[in-house]
């Protein structure tokens, strides 16, 4: 009978959880879901110089905004447990113990300055370095005790069987892989100080954790034969691997900081929807049916098999994934959208409210410009104070009605919602213009501006006219039409003294959403200035 399928996810808390092990755990997570399996989240923190308490946090919480709910692991629990290395101690020692019984570990006493010369006199001799001599291998076990007993300085090494056949097993993505048992030297186990290897301590981890499917980066493809040779001496199932391909960035270089953003968090900051991440980050290696792009979670969860991870490097492509993500968004209804703009819609109120006195004229920013600007208006101390941003999230929380109009008005023209306070600050300026510099070039500086506006402004100003998108642009078109104006020349220029640039959301749309006092301050002030 089958063995119920167990995978786990292992990160090191050494730093933030990136794109590679994001995929990973993804990848890990839908094939237990797909499997009516189990997934566990188990943290390697025997790094004790680099593991963080903080580190933990980060990844936990980026794990839970990916969605990526685990079944046995930290804040869960579970049978297989401790779900920390540093607190699984007591499982390697007796691990260890085992092997000694079986002869199959070995205590080594050579020094650093040993191995180091080994290893160069190996690299002048014909055949190059070739691991490990042996030096201790032979050492007879009296010795060995009075040594140790002494308190000499020593490792514990696995004692790879003589003649020992080529260390052969199948890839889930890899296919039929062999490696020499010959070129595999006696590895470490134990260090000096107590503390168990990567190899080892992972071996025994998913030996007691019952793992069946050991789902990992390609990386560690040439740890797996020697992980191989610890479940055989310690008797130990071996399970099935499968190794992912690596993500490349555009250049085809292996993806890192210099391609832009490779830390979870930092997407989630940039106004990424969890669900495009997810389906994103599901297909740089695998595919459903090498057609269909977009993925649901639930269909992920229910299709995903090992037999479609291509062996291909993939390429992280940002355009994509933007596009990706605007998909989803426009996917989303009014109080969904509401649920996920709210942060960026209070970053928009923040700027706005910031908005200098009068008319003033501002260079016109880059997109990334533009978001670095939003992602600094939610850090207090950074020209925002707590209580400010605070309030800004309060407005958003006790108007909903008024903030889900906006919803219709940018959704369709979204990519991320990052955009969203460069797009609407506009709607928070009160009186106030912020005039795009190019735009007040090309519009306001042209013929026929002025009249433009005072025409737009009689109409706006008119109480008998309802405060609704179509009395107000059709009164606006016919007397338009009367002046000879086309409907261009008519509405841009009242576009740029609204919303301060000549691209922006539907204009009367916004219009009714402000205050009729403000929008004609703003009239008269760029008036005043052609």
């Amino acid at each position: 009978m089958a063995k119920d399928v167990r995978v786990r996810f292992a990160p090191s808390p050494t730093g933030m959880l990136h794109i590679g092990g994001a995929r990973t755990a993804i990848y890990n997570w839908a094939f237990a879901r797909s499997q009516g399996g189990t997934f566990i989240l188990r943290i390697e923190d025997t790094d004790p110089e680099r593991s963080t308490e903080e580190n933990v946090q980060i990844i936990l919480r980026a794990m839970r905004w990916l969605g990526l709910d685990w079944d046995e692991g930290p804040e869960v629990g579970g049978d297989t447990g401790p779900y920390f290395q540093m607190e699984r101690m007591q499982t390697y020692e007796a691990a260890l113990e085992e092997l000694k019984a079986k002869g199959a570990a070995y205590p080594c006493f050579c020094a650093k300055e040993q191995l180091e010369a080994d290893r160069a006199a190996a690299e002048k001799a014909d055949g190059g370095y070739a691991g490990y001599v042996g030096r201790c291998r032979a050492l007879d076990a009296a010795e060995a005790a009075r040594r140790i007993e002494a308190g000499e300085p020593h490792v514990w090494r696995l004692r790879v069987p003589e003649r020992h056949a080529p260390i052969a097993f199948d890839d889930a993505v890899y296919g039929h892989m062999e490696f020499p048992a010959d070129v595999m030297d006696d590895l470490i186990l134990v260090r000096t100080d107590g503390s168990p290897t990567y190899n080892f301590a992972c071996v025994c981890d998913d030996a007691n954790m019952g793992i069946t499917h050991v789902i990992r980066g390609d990386d560690h493809l040439s740890n797996t034969p020697r992980q191989i040779l610890i479940y055989e001496a310690l008797g130990y199932d071996v399970p099935t691997f499968a190794h992912l391909p690596m993500i490349l960035g555009p250049d085809g270089k292996k993806l890192s900081k210099r391609h832009g953003a490779t830390n979870v968090e930092e997407y989630r900051d940039r106004g990424y929807l969890a669900d495009a991440m997810v389906n994103f980050l599901a297909l740089l290696g695998w595919s459903l049916d090498g057609e269909t792009t977009i993925i649901p979670r639930s269909q992920l969860a229910h299709d995903f098999s090992l037999a479609r991870i291509t062996k291909k490097d993939s390429i992280f492509d940002e355009k994509k994934l933007n596009w990706m993500d605007g998909v989803y968004i426009r996917e989303l209804d009014a109080e969904q959208w509401l649920c996920e703009a709210g942060p960026w819609l209070a970053m928009a109120k923040v700027a706005g409210e910031k908005a200098p006195a009068g008319v003033t004229v501002t260079p016109t920013p880059t997109q990334e410009e533009a978001a670095q600007a939003a992602s600094e208006l939610r850090v207090p101390g950074a020209g925002v104070e707590e209580m400010t941003w605070q309030s800004a999230l309060a407005d958003v929380a006790d108007r909903p009605a008024w903030y889900r109009e906006i919803c219709p008005l940018v959704i369709e023209r979204m990519e991320r919602f990052d955009e969203l306070p460069a797009k609407l600050e506009y709607l928070f300026w009160g009186p106030n213009v912020r005039l795009d510099e190019k735009s007040q070039a090309k519009v306001l500086g042209k013929d026929g501006a002025a009249s433009a506006l005072a025409i737009c402004r009689d109409v706006l100003a008119d109480a008998s006219v309802p405060w609704e998108c179509e009395p107000l642009q059709e009164r606006c078109r016919a007397l338009g039409e009367e002046a000879g104006l086309k409907p261009r020349n008519l509405f841009q220029p009242l576009r740029v003294a609204v919303s301060g640039n000549m691209v922006s959301p539907p204009l009367f749309e916004s219009i009714v959403l402000m205050d009729r006092a403000d929008v004609l301050a703003r009239i008269d002030a760029v008036k005043g200035m052609l």
